[in-house]
C-alpha cells in the first residue's frame, strides 16, 4: 500500500512541474491512462521554440510544426529570460530529459537562412557573392534569371520535400501518441540537416519492457559459488595470475554476488530496485526499447504504410542512431563508459590486456560483445597454436642440414642433368643449381608438419569447444539463459513495398482478407539472375587464376631469353614472387567488387527480415570470397605439376603454351610462398591498411571541403552538441565485414597448415593489432549501433565448424600428394637396400632419351653446359627409354599411389574420430554453470512462493482488521444476543 502512495505522489509532481527528469509514474501505469503518457506535449500547452532556430522561417510553416518543433517553455527559461540549463550533453534543450534516439532528416530553408547556415561564417558568404558577381559580369550576353526546366525541377523537388515534411509530421504525431516525448533542432550548425531527438519517460520504459520481456535485476541477490573440481580450480589460479592483465573495470571483475533477473513486469515492480530510476535503465537499454518504438510505429498517410526502415529506405529521415556517452577527450569531458573504452580498450598500450567484455556488452550490446568475446577466444587459442608452428619451423630448420635428399642435391659429385623446363628457350640444366630450393622445402615439408596438422586439427575442436563454454558462460552472467529468437522480426522496407506493388496490381483479384505476401515464383527471376551471376563470378575467378599460370609460363620462357645474367640468375623466385604479388592484388580488388555484387543479389531477392537478409549476404558472400582467396592456392596444392606430360609428350593448352612444372622439392615451397604473401597482405592492405586510411582519407576530404581550419574546425566541435557530433562519424554497417575477416584468416591457418606452419603466427600478431584496431573504430569513428540481443554468433559458428571439418581432409591431401612425405616413406621401407634415405633423389628421377623430343621442342643451345648431352632426367615414375614399354607409368607409380590413398584414409579417420572424442568430452555447459542456473531457478521459484505467501498474510491481515473494525462498531452498539463470544485477541 505505501508503495502505491508514493506512486501517487510522483503524479502529482510530474502533473506539476517539469524538473523532474523522469515521466508520469507508477499510479498511471497500473490504472491504464494514456492521456498522461503525451501529456509533455498537447496541442493546448504553451510552447517555444527550440533556441538557435531559425527566426525568419514561414509563418505558416512554424505554426503548422509548433507543437513537434518545442518544448514546455518552462523547462527552458528562468523568470528573467536566462536559459536554465546548457548542458552539451545527451539532454532534451532543458539539461533534464535525456536523449535517446536520434533522427535526422534533410531541411529546406529559405535563401535569406541558408547563407547563414550553409558555411560556417560570414566571409564564406561574401566571399561567394563576389564569386557569382564577377561571374555574372563576365557573361555576354546576360542570362535569363531562371530556366524553365530548372524551375520545372526545383517544384519538383520542392513538393517532395513538402511530401516528405508530411510523412514526418504523421510519423511524429504517433511517436507522440505512444508517449514517446520530442525535440526539434534545425537550427544545428550542420547545414541543411535537422534533427529529431527523442526521450523515453519512466511509464513508456516501462510498458516496452513488459512488452519486449526484458529480464531485468531484481532485489534478491545470491551467492556464486565458485566450482570445486580441479578444471575450476585451474581456472581461478590462472585468473588469479593474470590478475595484472585484466582491464579496470568493475565490469570485468569476476561477481561474487549475482542478482537474480525476472522479465520486467508493471505488476511486480515491488520486486526489482526501483531507487534510481535514471539508472535502472541503462543507455543501451533505452534506445533499444525506443528502437523497438520506432519500428512498430507506422506512417499511413502513404499509398502503403510505412515504418522507420521505409522512411529511412525513402529519404524521409536521413539516419536514426542513439548517441554515444559523452566525450572521451578534452577538458569537460565528464567519466562515462565510452571514455572508460577508450582508455581500457581501444587504445594500443592496453594491447597486452584483457578485454572489458562485460563493458562492451553494456555500452554496445550483446551481439557486438559476442564477436569481440569470440575475437579475444580465437586469439588466446591461437598463442599455443603458433607457439607450435614455431617449434615446427625451428625442428626444419635445426635438421635441414642432416636431410639425406636435400644433401644428394647440393652434392656437385652427382653430376644429374635435368631436362628442359620449357620448350625451344630453356636448355638442360643441372640438378645442383636446386639445391637452394630444396633446403628452403626442408623447412616445411618434414615429419614434424605431419604432426602439426594432427594437432592443428585437434587444436580446432577445442577451439569450438572451448568457445561453446565461454558462449554458455556469457549467457548465464548476461541472463540470455531464456532468450530465444522467437522475438517478432519486423519486416523490411523493400519488402513492403514490393507487397504494396503486387497488391495495387491485384487489388480486384486477391479476395478479400486473403494476406498478400511474395512467393517463390514472384522471386524466381531473382533466383536464377542469382545462380547465373554466382556461377559467372566463380567462372571468372577460375579464368584470372589460368590467367596467372599463363603470365607464370611466359615470363619464364622469356626470362630464359634474356641477356641479362641478373634475370637469369633467379628465375624461379623472380616467377615465384611475382605471380604471388599479382594474385594478391587480384584477390583484394575482386574482394571489394564481389562483396557490392552480394550485397545486390540479396537485394534483388527481397528477403522478407533483416535475419534472411544477413544470412542470405553472408552466405553469398562467403562462397564467393573464399573461392576468391582459396582458388589459387588448391591450384598449387593439387593441379600444378599433376597435368605436364613427359619429356617428348606434353601437355599444351591455348596453344604452344606448355603446363608448368613443380620444383624437384615439390611445390609445397611455392604453396608455402603463395600462402605467405596473401595472408600478410590481406591483413596488412586489406584489413588494416583499409581500415585506418580510408577513415582518415574521408576525413582529409571532408576537411579539404570545409574553409575552416584545423583550429577553427577544433573550436566548433567543442560547441556542437551531442547529437551533431555523432551525426558527423560514419554509420555502423554491421558486424559481417568483421568476422568474414577473421572467417577467411581462420581458412588460412586450417585448411594448408601443413605447408606453412607460421601461420597461426601471423594470425595472432594481426589479431592483437586487429581487436585494438575495431575497438577504436567502434568507440571513435563510427556511431553507436543499436544494442542488439543475441545468444550465439549464429551462422559464422556453423561456417567455421564446417571449415574445420574440411581442413582435416585438405591437410590429409597436402600431405599425402602435394610433399614428398609418402614417397619417402615407400621408398625407405620398401626400395631402399639399406633402410636409410639415401639414394631417393635417384629413385624419384626417370630417364629421357633426347633424340625423342617432338619436331621444335629441342632446346636452342643443347651444349649450354659444355658438353652433349645424350640422357636427361626428369622427375617422374616412368619406365626408362630401354625398357619393352618406354616411358610408361612403372609399379613404383602405383605403389606410391596407393600408399597416399591409403595415407588419406587413415588419417581422415583417425583425426575425426579423435576430434570426435575430444567433443564428446568436453561438456559444451561448464558444470559450475549449469549448477548456478539450477539454482537460480530454485530461487526464483521460491521467491514467486514467498510472495504469494506475502499476499495471503496480507489478505488474511486486511480481513482481520475488518472484523476488529466491525468488532469495535458493535461494543458501541447496544448489546445483542449471540451464541458464542468474538474472539479479540487478533485486535490487540
Amino acid at each position: 500500500m505505501e508503495h502505491q502512495d508514493d506512486g501517487h505522489v510522483g503524479s502529482l509532481k510530474q502533473h506539476d512541474s517539469a524538473e523532474e527528469p523522469g515521466s508520469p509514474p507508477l499510479a498511471c501505469e497500473h490504472l491504464g491512462c494514456p492521456q498522461q503518457e503525451t501529456a509533455m506535449m498537447r496541442r493546448s500547452d504553451n510552447y517555444l521554440p527550440v533556441p538557435g532556430e531559425e527566426k525568419s522561417l514561414d509563418v505558416d510553416f512554424v505554426n503548422t510544426k509548433a507543437r513537434n518543433e518545442s518544448i514546455p517553455m518552462k523547462n527552458l527559461y528562468a523568470d528573467d529570460g536566462s536559459p536554465l540549463y546548457s548542458r552539451l550533453g545527451p539532454y532534451f534543450s532543458d539539461g533534464r530529459r535525456r536523449v535517446d534516439y536520434v533522427l535526422a532528416y534533410h531541411i529546406q530553408k529559405p535563401s535569406s537562412t541558408r547563407r547563414r547556415s550553409s558555411k560556417f561564417g560570414e566571409n564564406n558568404f561574401i566571399r561567394r557573392l563576389r564569386r557569382s558577381l564577377s561571374m555574372r559580369s563576365s557573361r555576354a550576353p546576360l542570362q535569363p534569371k531562371e530556366d524553365p526546366e530548372i524551375a520545372a525541377q526545383k517544384q519538383r523537388t520542392d513538393y517532395h520535400e513538402d511530401d516528405k515534411r508530411f510523412r514526418r509530421e504523421e510519423f511524429e504525431e504517433n511517436l507522440l501518441e505512444t508517449g514517446l516525448e520530442l525535440e526539434k533542432d534545425e537550427g544545428s550548425k550542420i547545414p541543411g540537416i535537422g534533427f529529431l531527438k527523442i526521450h523515453a519517460p519512466w511509464n513508456v520504459l516501462c510498458r516496452e519492457a513488459e512488452f519486449m520481456k526484458l529480464k531485468m535485476p531484481t532485489k534478491k541477490v545470491y551467492d556464486v559459488k565458485q566450482g570445486s573440481n580441479l578444471v575450476e580450480k585451474i581456472r581461478l589460479f590462472i585468473h588469479k595470475v593474470t590478475a595484472p592483465l585484466h582491464p579496470k573495470v568493475d565490469a570485468n571483475r569476476p561477481q561474487s554476488v549475482k542478482s537474480l533477473s525476472h522479465p520486467f513486469s508493471r505488476e511486480k515492480q515491488h520486486l526489482f530496485d526501483l531507487s534510481d530510476r535514471d539508472k535502472f535503465f541503462d543507455s543501451k537499454t533505452r534506445s533499444s526499447i525506443v528502437y523497438e518504438v520506432l519500428k512498430r510505429t507506422r506512417c499511413t498517410r502513404a499509398k502503403y504504410s510505412m515504418g522507420i526502415t521505409s522512411l529511412l529506405a525513402n529519404g524521409v529521415y536521413t539516419s536514426a542512431y542513439p548517441l554515444h556517452d559523452g566525450d572521451i577527450e578534452g577538458v569537460n569531458a565528464e567519466p562515462n563508459d565510452r571514455k572508460l573504452l577508450y582508455e581500457e580498450w581501444a587504445s594500443y598500450s592496453v594491447f597486452y590486456k584483457y578485454q572489458p567484455i562485460g563493458l562492451i556488452r553494456k555500452y554496445f550490446g550483446e551481439k557486438v560483445g559476442l564477436y569481440f568475446a569470440w575475437l579475444g577466444v580465437y586469439t588466446q587459442m591461437l598463442i599455443p597454436a603458433a607457439i607450435v608452428g614455431v617449434i615446427v619451423f625451428l625442428y626444419g630448420c635445426a635438421t635441414v642440414d642432416d636431410n639425406i635428399p636435400s644433401m644428394e642435391i647440393c652434392d656437385p659429385r652427382n653430376n644429374i642433368t635435368m631436362c628442359p623446363l620449357c620448350d625451344r628457350a630453356c636448355s638442360y640444366w643441372k640438378l645442383v643449381t636446386a639445391c637452394g630450393t630444396a633446403r628452403a622445402s626442408h623447412l616445411f615439408d618434414n615429419p614434424a608438419t605431419v604432426f602439426f596438422s594432427i594437432f592443428m586439427a585437434l587444436w580446432a575442436v577445442l577451439f569450438m569447444e572451448h568457445w561453446k563454454r565461454r558462449q554458455m558462460r556469457l549467457n548465464y552472467v548476461w541472463d540470455l539463459t531464456g532468450f530465444g529468437e522467437e522475438e517478432e522480426d519486423h519486416n523490411r522496407a523493400e519488402y513492403e513495398f514490393r507487397v504494396m506493388q503486387k497488391t495495387m496490381r491485384q487489388e480486384h483479384s486477391t479476395p478479400k482478407g486473403e494476406k498478400v505476401k511474395l512467393t517463390c515464383t514472384d522471386r524466381m527471376p531473382a533466383y536464377l539472375t542469382t545462380v547465373v551471376m554466382m556461377g559467372f563470378m566463380i567462372t571468372v575467378t577460375f579464368a584470372i587464376v589460368f590467367g596467372v599460370i599463363l603470365y607464370r609460363i611466359s615470363i619464364r620462357a622469356a626470362l630464359h631469353m634474356s641477356t641479362y645474367p641478373a634475370a637469369r640468375s633467379n628465375i624461379r623466385a623472380t616467377v615465384k614472387t611475382t605471380a604471388a604479388i599479382i594474385n594478391l592484388i587480384i584477390i583484394i580488388v575482386l574482394d571489394e567488387i564481389y562483396a557490392a555484387i552480394a550485397r545486390w543479389l540479396t537485394t534483388l531477392e527481397v528477403p522478407k527480415t533483416d535475419k534472411s537478409f544477413e544470412e542470405r549476404l553472408i552466405f553469398k558472400t562467403f562462397i564467393l570470397k573464399f573461392v576468391n582467396a582459396f582458388t589459387p592456392i588448391v591450384y598449387l596444392a593439387f593441379f600444378r605439376g599433376r597435368l605436364v606430360g613427359r619429356p617428348g609428350n606434353y601437355l599444351y593448352v591455348v596453344g604452344s603454351y606448355r603446363m608448368e612444372e613443380c620444383a624437384h622439392a615439390g611445390c609445397l615451397m611455392e604453396l608455402c610462398i603463395q600462402l605467405c604473401i596473401t595472408m600478410l597482405g590481406k591483413q596488412l592492405i586489406q584489413n588494416n591498411l583499409f581500415e585506418i586510411g580510408i577513415p582518415k582519407l574521408k576525413k582529409l576530404l571532408r576537411r579539404r571541403k570545409s574553409d575552416l581550419d584545423s583550429k577553427q574546425e577544433e573550436e566548433l566541435n567543442k560547441t556542437l552538441q551531442r547529437h551533431e557530433k555523432d551525426h558527423i562519424l560514419g554509420p555502423f554497417v554491421g558486424l559481417s565485414p568483421e568476422y568474414m575477416e577473421m572467417i577467411i584468416q581462420f581458412g588460412m591457418v586450417t585448411l594448408f597448415v601443413a605447408s606453412f606452419p607460421l601461420a597461426p603466427l601471423f594470425a595472432l600478431l594481426n589479431n592483437i593489432i586487429e581487436i585494438r584496431l575495431d575497438a577504436k573504430k567502434f568507440v571513435m569513428e563510427l556511431r553507436r549501433p543499436i544494442a542488439a540481443k543475441a545468444k550465439d554468433i549464429g551462422i559464422w559458428y556453423n561456417l567455421l565448424r564446417g571449415l574445420s571439418k574440411v581442413a582435416v581432409i585438405v591437410n590429409a591431401f597436402v600431405i599425402s600428394f602435394t610433399s614428398d612425405f609418402i614417397p619417402r616413406l615407400v621408398y625407405q621401407y620398401m626400395y631402399s637396400p639399406d633402410g636409410t634415405m639415401h639414394g631417393f633423389v635417384n629413385h624419384t628421377l626417370s630417364y629421357f632419351n633426347v633424340t625423342d623430343f617432338q619436331k621444335g621442342t629441342d632446346p636452342l643451345q643443347p651444349m649450354h653446359l659444355g658438353y652433349k648431352v645424350d640422357m636427361c632426367r626428369y622427375k617422374d615414375y616412368r619406365e626408362p627409354p630401354w625398357s619393352s614399354t618406354p616411358y610408361e607409368l612403372s609399379k613404383e607409380f602405383w605403389a606410391v599411389l596407393a600408399a597416399r590413398l591409403a595415407f588419406v584414409i587413415v588419417f581422415q579417420n583417425v583425426v575425426m574420430l579423435m576430434s570426435d572424442f575430444v567433443d564428446w568430452l568436453i561438456p559444451d555447459i561448464p558444470k559450475d554453470i549449469s549448477l548456478q542456473m539450477h539454482k537460480e531457478k530454485i530461487l526464483m521459484v521460491e521467491l514467486f512462493m514467498k510472495e504469494e505467501q506475502g499476499k495471503r498474510l496480507a489478505a488474511r491481515d486486511n480481513q482481520n482488521w475488518d472484523n476488529c473494525t466491525s468488532l469495535s462498531s458493535a461494543n458501541k452498539s447496544p448489546p445483542q444476543p449471540r451464541s458464542r463470544p468474538i474472539s479479540q485477541a487478533n485486535c490487540s
